[in-house]
This record gives C-alpha cells, structure tokens and sequence, in this order.
C-alpha cells in the first residue's frame, strides 16, 4: 500500500468518526430540545403557587416533556392524574412534611455536574444548602419536619452492581447541624458492636418522636433493615434483606423492597411490608420489580414509582397484599403527601 492510499484511508477513517460525532451531538440536541417542547396526550401543567401546607394535595417532580420538567408540581391527592401546578423548582429527589422540603438538585457545570440538597420553607425558598457527594437518590423529611435526611451514590450508579457506595445524611433542619454519614454511628449487629470496612447505609425514613429512625445497612454482600437512634447514635439491626424502607403513619410497619431469588440481577426487588411487633412479612400485590422507596399514601396504601414513557409513573397497591396495583399519575415520581 503506498504512502497516498495510507494517508487516504486515515483522512476518510477521520471524516466518518467526524460524521458519527457531529450525528450524535445533534441527536442529543435534538432530543434535548424535544424535552423542552409539551408532549401531545401528556399531563397538562401550568405554572402556579405551591405551597407544602395545601391540605388534601400530593407533590412530585414532574417527568413530563416541557418548560416544567423536573419541577415540583402540586395535583389533588384524590385526583393525582389532574392538571398539575408547576412550582418553579427543580429536584431530581424530592419529599416533604410539615411544611419542610428537601430537594435535591444537580449544579451544572462546563466540565461535569455537581450535586447539593436544598432544605425548603413553607413556600418552597431554600433555607439552608448542603453539598452532596455524589448522584442523589433517596430523600426524606421526618413527620415533625424536624429532620431531612438524603442518599447519595458514590462511585456507582445502581443498587444491582457490586462496586458502589453510598453516603445517608440527616440534618437537624432548625438547628442547621449536620450529620454527614450514618457511617459515624455505632452499629449494633445481632446484639453485638459490628465494625467494617464495607458498611453502606440508604433510604432513611423517621418515626415520629424526633430521635428514631429506620435505614438500610449492607455490609457483607447482605443487607438489613436497623433501627437509629439520634441521640444514642446507634444502629441496631433488626431484619435480614431489607432494602429502602419506609415507615408507615402510625409507625407500626415498614414498606420495603426486597431481593427475591431467581429474578434477574438488574430487576431483582419484590414489594414488602414488615409488621415491626411481630416481624411478619406481607408480600405486596405489585408482581414488578420495583427500584423505589415506597410512599404510605395513608395507612392502607403504599404508592411508587415504575419506568414509563417519560422516564417514571407512579402506582399504588394495598399495603396488606390484597387487590391489585393501579397507576395513579404518569410522568411523575418522589411523591410526597400533604394531609
């Protein structure tokens, strides 16, 4: 081959990888500004006040295509599928109780994003800011609205693969004070101290006395449900294969997701519900693998989110594993419930 055809070839082998970089970059464009533009047949949302004490209301971030994707939108708890108030701010996770939001946001940047958790008013301005360390994924707020709490993946994206860590924070929301990582608590395991290097903790939820709260440990290629206590600072375990819980009103059960065996490694997780007396398990009625932190709609019901058209929607079922699953709300998740 001579020095021309060589020098032909490598001209060419670059104008194509040209062609295929500039086809993606306006695809990505393209798709970009689809996102920006209403969806027909999609939620109708309009902008509006939202407050977090708007009585019998259900907030979340709004999936839809549009100028408000991603903000918080208020709906009727009783008609969650109604038109939506857009409030303006935009969270990738969000909750909310007692009229105290948390909601965390991605900062981006020239060169990569960067990530923070905003502690919201009554009307939804931001009180105190937070860095996150990493993708945010989880959040919560404690029934008094005493206390926030957030989950942040550190190097790895998703529960399914073996190297990821996770960082929990709870923060005092009257006081400021932050606790950065549960990873400072002592842990009590099977009614001994536990130490070790591999302990990751997520998907805090509160009881409503201001001190106890309920998480997820894994440590040893296991995961379990622990109780914490704030001012003990301790984690005790209580239960085996336990993923993401969430603390029924009168805080008496845990709604969680749970690996079942011989289900796909990235779809593994079934719906739970542990009564914390006896410690008896219910399997939920909800057969799909569920990768969410279930919301208590009330005493009765637990609603979460599932992929759909516009990225999640979001469904309930009977918390006592009767009935069947129905979809509330499209192009919405992180709920959160305002009695």
């Amino acid at each position: 081959m001579t020095v021309r055809s060589r020098v032909l070839i490598l001209v060419s082998a670059v104008a194509v990888l040209a062609a295929i970089g500039l086809a993606s970059v306006l695809h990505a464009s393209a798709r970009a500004d689809r996102r920006d533009h209403v969806q027909a047949g999609g939620p109708h949302v309009t902008p509006g006040a939202v407050t977090l004490s708007g009585h019998g209301r259900v907030l979340f971030r709004n999936m839809a295509w549009g100028p408000h994707r991603d903000e918080v939108v208020s709906v009727p708890a009783g008609d969650p599928s109604d038109a939506r108030t857009a409030s303006g701010v935009k969270c990738l996770r969000f909750y909310a109780a007692s009229g105290v939001g948390v909601c965390l946001q991605a900062v981006h940047g020239p060169v990569s994003d960067t990530y923070r958790a905003l502690i919201l008013d009554d009307r939804l301005r931001t009180v105190r800011r937070y860095d996150v360390p990493g993708i945010p994924s989880r959040a919560r707020v404690s029934p008094t609205g005493h206390f926030a709490a957030w989950t942040a993946f550190v190097g790895g994206d998703s529960y399914a693969g073996t190297n990821f860590s996770t960082r929990a924070a709870i923060v005092d929301t009257r006081s400021g004070r932050l606790v950065p990582s549960l990873e400072d608590f002592r842990i009590v395991k099977d009614g001994h101290p536990y130490r070790a290097a591999d302990v990751n903790f997520w998907g805090v939820t509160f009881a409503g006395d201001d001190r106890t709260f309920y998480a997820t440990l894994a440590t040893g290629g296991s995961t379990y449900l622990v109780r914490g206590d704030l001012r003990a600072r301790t984690l005790t375990t209580l239960h085996a294969n336990v993923e993401c819980p969430s603390l029924s009103p009168d805080g008496t059960r845990i709604a969680y997701k749970k690996r079942v065996e011989g289900l796909p490694k990235d779809a593994p997780w079934h719906l739970y519900v542990l009564d914390l007396r006896t410690m008896r398990v219910t399997p939920l009625a909800e057969r799909r693998s569920v990768d969410d932190q279930a919301v208590w709609k009330d005493s009765r019901t637990v609603v979460y989110a599932l992929p759909g058209d516009y990225g999640a929607d979001l469904y309930q079922v009977p918390a006592d594993g009767s009935g069947t699953p129905r979809r509330i709300s499209a192009a919405a998740v992180s709920p959160a419930y305002v009695p």
